[in-house]
């Protein structure tokens, strides 16, 4: 571990030197080179100093450095326009090196460290290359909410460390730790919930999209809901006593949640703010899974961490192309785009399917899982699943045939092809998201 730490550290000066693609080519190639170092089985290994890896962490290692390439990927406006890339690719790497981090070290301090540390760079990209003026009140909501719940994590962290001595995941078996108190409950996974971000406490998330650049967009619906299913996951082992009791309230919330938030997407007229709010949407249904602490569920969940990364990084991409020609994202002035991109209408086509879990994505298989959990765990979720899954193809639908089918704008007498960048940065998203179903049993082995 301490290799690809140490390689991605060597990286830095690309990123002061400002060589755009020389940078995005070497993560490229170290995504590889971390892929075929993994050994697939559910132990921790690659261990040196705090750092090793499991599957779990595996996995959204490898899903951190394949969007921080597509990142720089989709940021060509930037580098064109000279827009201090220098600090830009920066941030990206600063970001990338504490996902890394937080994501492979085995001490739950350390964990919450950089948990807190990649806030940093994201802050840093909305409000420095966001586009509208609200995009210092978006950069406040993301740092507010999230420093709000942190503090009770950390109080929590600590009285962990003074009652049983130790703060490292493997030996949370060894010493059986079990939490006990109920608001102790509460402290540890409140900013995992926020995260995430659970229902209720989602408003930073549409907010920081909106105002967010493309870079942003993907980093946050990437990597960065996924820190608080990770962190959940995590925690999880020493929560199991009173998770059994106190789970129902998250799962209802979770649950009702999505099926609101998918009507919510049905009233956008903002396209990323439609995409953001079925990113909460689909964070529901996984948060309600895995709380069902069912081995489907938990598999489940972590196969929706991966397949969610993909997808909708891949339809920020799709707004983002259309935002640079046309100027605007509102689903009212981009009508019958099949006229003004027909190329780009096929990509638009299947990461919408994609999205709406249609086979053959990793989505459909995420999702047959977590529903299958959730109804063996109680049958009343049942009507709920299936308002959840309707309402979901609904806005899905309704996101496609606005866009591409309709009157073409009058002010668009132009027709437009998409840049051979442009494809492969969205063939990149697509093929992983649609061929890892077929090695779909590495997401189940880590448990």
């Amino acid at each position: 571990m301490m290799k690809i730490f140490i390689f991605m550290v060597f990286l830095m000066p690309l990123s002061l030197k400002g060589k755009f693609w020389l940078l995005q080519n070497c993560l490229f190639f170290l995504s590889f080179i971390f892929l075929l170092m993994g050994f697939y089985y559910s132990e921790w290994s690659h261990l040196s100093y705090y750092l090793g890896y499991d599957l779990l962490s595996f996995g959204l290692i490898i899903l951190s450095i394949w969007i921080c390439s597509l990142m720089i990927m989709s940021s060509t406006m930037i580098n064109n326009q000279n827009n201090f890339v220098e600090l830009f690719l920066f941030m990206v790497m600063l970001m990338l090196i504490f996902l890394f981090l937080t994501f492979s070290v085995m001490n739950f301090m350390l964990f919450y460290l950089f948990f807190e540390c990649s806030l940093i760079p994201v802050l840093f990209l909305i409000m420095g290359w966001g586009l509208q003026l609200d995009r210092i009140q978006a950069g406040l909501y993301l740092l507010f909410y999230t420093l709000f719940a942190s503090l009770p994590l950390l109080l929590s962290i600590i009285y962990i460390f003074y009652n049983n001595l130790t703060l490292c995941y493997l030996m949370f078996f060894e010493k059986k730790i079990l939490i006990e108190f109920i608001y102790l409950y509460f402290y540890l996974i409140l900013a995992f919930l926020v995260k995430m971000p659970m229902f209720l406490v989602h408003l930073w998330l549409p907010k920081a999209h909106v105002e967010a650049p493309i870079s942003g967009s993907m980093i946050l619906a990437g990597v960065m809901l996924k820190l608080g299913g990770y962190g959940l996951l995590r925690v999880m082992m020493i929560l199991m006593k009173l998770s059994n009791l106190m789970n129902l309230i998250f799962i209802s919330i979770s649950v009702l949640g999505g099926i609101f938030i998918s009507l919510i997407c049905l009233f956008q007229i903002d396209l990323k703010s439609l995409i953001a709010y079925s990113s909460v949407a689909h964070m529901g249904l996984l948060l309600g899974g895995m709380l069902t602490l069912l081995q489907w569920g938990i598999c489940g969940s972590f196969l929706m961490m991966i397949s969610h990364g993909l997808c909708s990084s891949g339809m920020f991409c799709l707004v983002n192309i259309i935002y640079e020609r046309l100027g605007s994202r509102s689903i009212l002035i981009n009508k019958g785009l099949i006229n003004f991109m027909p190329s780009m209408s096929l990509w638009w086509f299947m990461l919408c399917s994609s999205n709406m879990s249609a086979p053959p994505s990793l989505n459909l298989m995420a999702e047959i899982m977590l529903i299958n959990s959730m109804i063996s765990w109680s049958l009343v979720l049942m009507f709920m699943l299936m308002l959840l899954s309707f309402f979901s193809a609904s806005y899905t639908l309704y996101f496609y045939s606005f866009t591409q089918h309709g009157k073409l704008n009058f002010n668009l007498n132009s027709f437009s092809q998409g840049f051979v960048c442009e494809y492969m940065l969205l063939i990149l998203h697509w093929i992983p998201l649609n061929f890892l179903i077929l090695n779909n049993e590495l997401f189940n082995l880590w448990i």
